[in-house]
């Protein structure tokens, strides 16, 4: 059955990229609704949390090189959504030739990464658990099929889930579907845990350029974070070859190649768990900001449009938003 919807332009994704299109296209005065298939906004710049743990365990920061990014970075800094994250970093293996400089500032969401997106995602409709299952066109607009079962329509439409999902719905027979099913992306594994005692290798973020890790981090190093916590990040090539495996059967070689690197055992894990990134990093990425079929009114967006970053993330949405204000 088809529901009413009071939305000139419906969204998929609440993540950055989603997000900050919605926000946008409300402030121009559209209405808008975000649809997102999980319990909450954020994507991979989710915060996970258990009892009195929480992990930052997608994206692990994000740096301004957009002067219009910087703009808004320093709104959500004088609002407290966001803070400088200044680690000890650590280098394992090998370092890469070209490493160019050092990022001027690391920023980290406040109290989680998703600390911004739940504030953008107060001020639109967002439906969660909404997962879009089906996707055509319907009377000059558009049907979107919500869980196999109802659906809703409106007028344009935003895609932002990763590119094999953003396919499948286009269809083979829409003229995006070549250039959305050419990228492709790397999966990362991330293992969490949470020590009832402190512990203190000597830095709070490493990478690693040897063996089936990518990244440490001790969350609890962050601003607005507390208690003794600690992310780990497979790398895309071990991820790959381990992806289908349970997240319980990863904790043991994870865990391993954390205690190979620190040398020692670790203490007593009051929490421990793992969660699959299946889309997290493309390679390579679009170059495009956003992908237009202004004759239908859709337009495509995130984060590997425009560079993989969570900054790139924020440039996609604002080109999105921007091309459904110029569609006739």
């Amino acid at each position: 059955m088809s529901q009413p919807c009071p939305a000139e332009i419906i969204l998929v994704g609440a993540g950055m990229a989603g997000l900050t299109a919605a926000s946008r296209l409300r402030e121009a005065g559209h209405a808008v609704r975000v649809l997102e298939k999980s319990r909450g906004p954020g994507g991979r710049m989710s915060t996970r949390r258990a009892g009195p743990w929480q992990f930052d365990h997608g994206a692990q920061y994000f740096t301004a090189r957009d002067p219009g990014f910087r703009q808004a970075v320093e709104q959500w800094q004088a609002r407290g959504l966001v803070g400088p994250w200044n680690p000890r970093i650590r280098v394992f293996g090998p370092s890469p030739e070209k490493r160019g400089d050092g990022p001027a500032t690391r920023w980290v969401g406040v109290p989680g990464m998703n600390g911004i997106l739940r504030d953008l995602a107060g001020t639109v409709d967002c439906r969660y658990e909404h997962r879009v299952t089906g996707l055509s066109r319907h009377n000059g607009g558009w049907r979107l099929t919500i869980d196999g079962r109802e659906s809703m329509e409106c007028n344009r439409i935003v895609l932002t889930p990763p590119p094999a999902q953003t396919a499948q719905l286009l269809g083979q027979d829409h003229p995006l579907h070549a250039t959305v099913s050419r990228v492709h992306m790397q999966p990362c594994l991330a293992l969490m845990l949470a020590f009832d005692n402190p512990l203190d290798p000597g830095f709070d973020a490493a990478f690693v350029n040897t063996g089936p890790l990518s990244w440490l981090a001790r969350n609890g190093s962050r601003p607005g974070r507390e208690g003794e916590t600690w992310v780990v990040h497979g790398t895309p090539e071990w991820s790959r070859a381990n992806l289908e495996q349970s997240p319980e059967s990863l904790i043991g070689p994870m865990t391993e190649a954390f205690e190979a690197l620190l040398g020692r055992s670790l203490p007593h894990q009051a929490y421990v768990t793992a969660h699959r990134w299946r889309y997290a990093l493309a390679d390579p990425g679009l170059e495009v900001g956003c992908l237009d079929d202004p004759e239908t009114g859709l337009v495509i967006a995130g984060d590997w449009c425009a560079g993989n970053r969570v900054e790139g993330a924020w440039k996609s949405g604002v080109q999105a938003a921007q091309a459904c204000l110029v569609a006739p």
